[in-house]
């Protein structure tokens, strides 16, 4: 029987501002299982990394969290400060897409590696330095001894990114959540950060989330992916069936948009077009409708439910939803 890492249900997420509020994560749910990869894609501000964020209790003071998010037993949306400390960084660790954000400016790279370890794993500071230089070398940064010595601003945006997913990768946790891991990255080294993910998940068990724009990143790595819409899942499937056969609008449209080798050089790559809703006053109906051919009247005035239609979808095309 295949087990549940993270559980995910009813997630919403909304942010107090002066304007009014902004729903940014609505009735989400989402599940991980064990030793495997889930891919989390959609356009900037769907909510894909405010999702993750609640998950692992850091959103900012004005967000509010309903439903739940159950890792390994413990509710993570209802644990207070004292128990989320014991699982992050330790047995759940994320990878932020901007690492200035995850490391302290004024502490050199090694010092913030090796407190993961004295703090997690009870090491003492030669057995933690040596630990924290191996997984250096492991992410492929070059002169791990001489980059150990440094501060975060003595470091180009690549290394400083490998530097925050050695420290995720420390102390062996059970999943990682990677928000655009490879961004910063050139693509030798992304091919090498990728082949390093892929071997934790099938030779030592870890999952991964992978939130990204990047869909051949989620094609390579990914064995499920969830797309999402203004704060919503829309499709969610094994990785196969998504780029076979996808059956959401929007999740169509994400892939004509991709670029391929095959193209001719004078083609004319396919766009979205219109901009995604404005998060405080989303559209009646479904989200995606002014923006999709394939629509009709029902989209206009009923929002559809992820449900069965060859894969999990939120598509009125697809199946049909009871009123």
């Amino acid at each position: 029987m295949t087990q549940r890492i993270l559980d995910i249900s009813g997630l919403n997420v909304r942010f107090a501002t002066e304007d009014g509020e902004v729903a940014a994560v609505s009735d989400v749910s989402l599940h991980v299982n064990k030793g495997e990869c889930l891919g989390i894609v959609g356009e900037s501000g769907c909510g894909k990394s405010q999702t993750f964020m609640a998950v692992m209790g850091l959103l900012a003071a004005n967000g509010k969290t309903t439903g739940s998010a159950r890792f390994g037993g413990i509710d993570l949306l209802k644990a207070d400060e004292r128990t989320l400390n014991t699982v992050r960084g330790n047995r759940l660790a994320m990878v932020f897409q901007d690492p200035m954000t995850s490391l302290t400016p004024h502490m050199r790279v090694g010092r913030q590696l090796t407190e993961v370890l004295e703090r997690h794993r009870g090491m003492d500071a030669k057995a933690a330095r040596a630990e924290a230089i191996a997984m250096m070398a492991r992410v492929q940064i070059p002169e791990p001894e001489r980059r150990f010595a440094m501060h975060p601003h003595e470091l180009s945006g690549g290394l400083r990114q490998r530097i925050v997913l050695a420290m995720a990768l420390l102390c062996g946790p059970e999943l990682v959540i990677a928000d655009e891991p490879t961004t910063a990255l050139d693509v030798t080294v992304q091919a090498l950060i990728l082949d390093l993910m892929r071997e934790l998940k099938e030779k030592h068990g870890t999952s991964f989330v992978l939130i990204t724009h990047d869909l051949g990143v989620v094609a390579g790595l990914a064995d499920r992916v969830a797309v999402m819409y203004a704060g919503r899942v829309v499709e969610s499937a094994g990785v196969r069936e998504i780029f076979a056969a996808p059956r959401h609008p929007y999740t169509k449209g994400l892939l004509a948009c991709t670029p391929r080798l095959t193209d001719a050089p004078t083609a004319v790559l396919p766009t979205i077009p219109g901009q995604p809703p404005d998060l405080q006053k989303l559209p009646p109906g479904c989200s995606f409708h002014p923006r999709c051919a394939a629509v009709f009247d029902r989209c206009r005035a009923e929002r559809p439910a992820l449900a069965e239609g060859g894969t999990l979808n939120a598509c009125f095309l697809n199946h049909t939803v009871a009123a």
